[in-house]
């Protein structure tokens, strides 16, 4: 259990110490609404490192609390003046509640999953903005409960409006990974997720949101399938000296979940944010 608390720990902060000697020094001449939206783009052109710690209530057989803390770097790459490659990769440290009596907690890595977008550098017409590319997720984790041995990889997209003067930020995020094989611990899957997005801006950097994580596992049970959130939060743009950084407190409950699923989450997000 030490061991793997230290590991995790260790890639956690080694990734967040690279972006932070990477990343450029924050523009103080941004307003906190206009960092508020930047934030709300998936694929925006800006370093970020956003650390999301999701609670999940009533988990399993025994009612028990899972802890997901999701750290997710993002770096945009410059491919030329029209055109950026936006990575986000999504590492998750999750504290799973026993499901038999005895078990135990177990606590760790679970398995890595790395987004590439290719968007356009600039907004189109009214503000519309779009990236389009490929997620893959890696056999990462570190205990048998805490994912699937087997490599996988898909498609995703994302497209929202997001335009000057108006403070409605509004979209969508989706992808589906398949599993590359079935012969490693796990089995085979094929897991569909579709975000969709919801902000209102408010002067000062205050804003309402609401990002519910809609997902199917395609292999269960029609009965067992999906997973459907409803609720949404608050966020507000701080700063620490120069440093921009986005906080978000929602709650969501889960109308449609699987038996041994949550019934409700609660959702915390700390951003820290480095604007060019």
């Amino acid at each position: 259990m030490n061991g793997k608390r230290m590991n995790a720990g260790l890639v956690a902060t080694a990734a967040t110490a690279a972006l932070l000697a990477a990343a450029p020094t924050a523009r103080a001449e941004l307003s906190a609404e206009e960092l508020a939206k930047m934030a709300q783009n998936p694929v925006g052109a800006m370093i970020s490192v956003p650390f999301q710690n999701n609670t999940n209530f009533n988990v399993g057989p025994l009612s028990g609390t899972q802890n997901i803390l999701n750290i997710q770097p993002v770096i945009p790459i410059t491919v030329n003046k029209d055109w950026n490659v936006i990575t986000r990769t999504i590492m998750p440290l999750i504290w799973q509640p026993e499901f038999v009596p005895g078990e135990g907690n177990t606590f760790g890595l679970g398995d890595i999953q790395f987004s590439a977008f290719l968007s356009p550098a600039n907004p189109g017409p009214g503000g519309l903005i779009w990236g389009a590319g490929a997620i893959a997720q890696l056999p990462t984790n570190s205990d048998a409960v805490l994912g699937n041995k087997n490599w996988g990889l898909g498609p995703t997209a994302v497209v929202l409006k997001l335009e000057q003067g108006n403070p409605w930020v509004y979209g969508v995020l989706v992808n589906n990974v398949w599993s590359l094989s079935g012969s490693e611990r796990g089995g085979r899957y094929n897991n569909f997720l579709v975000q969709p997005f919801l902000n209102y801006n408010f002067p000062g950097g205050v804003y309402f949101t609401s990002s519910p994580v809609i997902t199917a596992n395609w292999e269960a049970e029609n009965s067992e399938r999906w997973t459907v959130p409803l609720g949404g939060g608050v966020g507000k743009i701080f700063h620490f000296g120069k440093l921009p950084v986005n906080t978000q407190l929602g709650a969501y409950y889960n109308v449609v979940h699987p038996d041994n699923g949550a019934n409700w989450q609660l959702r915390l997000q700390v951003q820290l944010m480095f604007p060019k």
